[in-house]
């Protein structure tokens, strides 16, 4: 249950959600998204409500919580990413499959395309989820753990894109577990810990005082002060 939490995240910044296990990181996002219902609050983007403005976002969620065994194509999967293009029967036409090659080749996956999507590392997979998330076009892209469990291959790829998103002017949103990558990977961070802690800019609002009161005794003073000297 997540109790109060209000945030505003500026349009072309690259936003950090982190928090201990169990603090709603992955609730908020849903939430927000209305995958999961809310009791109260109002979500908003680009100054209207979340719902005129579905079209304008893209979603990955965590791979844990795909079905990775539903027989399809990895090319087909980031297909699906364009259904607002194609509609329920639209028919898929050339161009629509260049652009999906062109997603798959922009996270270094052109040439799995044929792949069954089960085939595929977990690392692997992360990536063909991002590209269809590409494919959607979209001005706010909203990821759930992307880094969880990948190589540091796919890591870099990942941040690589998301970081090149920005540079574009899209908006970029993360659930991340990873401590001491926020100073590398972000610009600004939301702390929660089942409600809000703190928000904004790294220089900030990512110090150790937040840090020590999101995440009390299970962060330890030494690597607080790593991460002081790390920002």
């Amino acid at each position: 249950m997540l109790i109060d939490i209000g945030a505003q995240v500026p349009v072309g910044s690259m936003t950090a959600i982190i928090g201990p296990n169990g603090a709603g990181k992955s609730t908020l996002m849903k939430s927000s998204l209305g995958i999961v219902p809310r009791s109260a609050g109002e979500v908003r983007a680009f100054g209207e409500p979340l719902s005129r403005q579905m079209h304008r976002l893209a979603y990955v969620p965590q791979r844990a919580s795909v079905d990775w065994d539903f027989p399809t194509r990895v090319i087909d999967v980031v297909l699906m990413g364009m259904y607002r293009e194609l509609g329920m029967f639209g028919r898929v036409r050339p161009q629509h499959r260049e652009k999906a090659m062109a997603c798959l080749d922009r996270v270094g996956m052109a040439d799995y395309a044929a792949r069954q999507i089960g085939q595929l590392s977990g690392g692997q997979q992360q990536r063909v989820f991002l590209a269809r998330a590409l494919a959607q076009s979209a001005d706010l892209y909203l990821l759930d753990e992307p880094l969880a469990g990948v190589d540091a291959a796919t890591e870099k790829a990942i941040i690589g894109v998301l970081k090149s998103l920005q540079a574009e002017g899209r908006t970029v949103i993360c659930v991340h577990h990873d401590l001491s990558t926020v100073p590398d990977y972000f610009d600004r961070v939301l702390f929660i810990n089942v409600r809000k802690i703190a928000e904004g800019p790294l220089e900030t609002a990512f110090t150790p005082e937040n840090l020590q009161l999101t995440y009390g005794g299970r962060l330890a003073t030494a690597h607080i002060n790593r991460l002081r000297t790390a920002v």
